[in-house]
């Protein structure tokens, strides 16, 4: 079955709609603050500091781009772990990137009128009308300017999902029906070609987790890349050591058939 993400502002109504799908297709669901506190916990950061790198202004971002960097590897290595089965239901507004280049995944762009949401913010924070609105349009600049700095996308552009809903104009039910009906079609199912590609941004996920957890290697600023088993890190490493266990810590990963390590020693690290 079709992995779903659901992209989603600030009480448009994308949580409303995980949640009957889950239930709809009898799927796990997982929101972007559960896999935030997964992340944090899995590698010792700490989850308010990763909250406020991910969620405010992308001053920090600019500040120190590769521990934002880091974040995001984080974040994307818990999420594939939750959905290594294939199944899974995700609401969070940039899912569709972290999932990037996988066919059968669904993308679901859920949007409300401005009024929709003010209304759901005022009920659901207490807040009055003025503090509402506002507190929308900073947390929706902010996650703009953090998606374009990021991935070079506007996280708003509608051709980056499968389809777009409006929940101010159909109701969650309507929408969960037109989504159950999607994950029917052949363009979502999954293919060789497609599981692969799953298979291979997992792998690469977990060795670079793995590369996170270990204190001599977690200071490193490497990506990592994998295919059918074989696995490349490229990147500098602070010290000599570092450089050595790299593949010797990525050889251990679970699916590791070779590593090709292209460290080399510099000044660029994560954390």
């Amino acid at each position: 079955m079709a992995i779903i993400t659901i992209s989603r502002g600030s009480f448009a109504g994308g949580k409303a709609l995980a949640v009957q799908l889950g239930e709809t297709l009898g799927q796990p669901v997982l929101g972007r603050e559960e896999v935030l506190t997964r992340a944090a916990q899995e590698y010792g950061i700490n989850e308010s500091e990763l909250t406020t790198a991910l969620n405010e202004s992308p001053t920090f971002w600019r500040q120190v781009p590769g521990k934002r960097l880091a974040y995001v590897k984080c974040v994307t290595a818990a999420l594939l772990d939750h959905a290594k089965d294939g199944n899974l239901i995700y609401h969070g507004n940039v899912g569709h990137l972290l999932l990037a280049g996988i066919s059968h995944v669904l993308r679901i762009r859920v949007i409300a009128d401005l009024e929709f949401r003010i209304g759901a913010a005022m009920e659901k924070t207490g807040l009055p009308h003025n503090k509402a609105e506002a507190y929308i349009q900073r947390v929706d600049q902010d996650r703009k300017r953090w998606a374009r700095l990021l991935y070079g996308e506007d996280w708003e552009d509608p051709h980056q999902y499968s389809v777009v809903l409006n929940l101010s104009q159909v109701s969650v039910t309507g929408a969960c029906a037109t989504v159950v009906h999607m994950t029917e079609l052949d363009d979502f199912k999954p293919t060789d070609e497609s599981r692969k590609r799953y298979q291979d941004l997992l792998l690469g996920c977990r060795v670079w987790a793995a590369l996170a957890k270990e204190p001599k290697t977690r200071s490193s600023g490497i990506d990592v890349t994998a295919d059918d088993g074989e696995v490349v890190i490229v990147g500098s490493v602070r010290t000599a050591e570092a450089g050595e266990l790299l593949p010797q810590i990525a050889e251990r990963v679970e699916g590791v058939r070779s590593v090709r390590c292209e460290a080399g020693m510099g000044t660029d690290w994560y954390w």
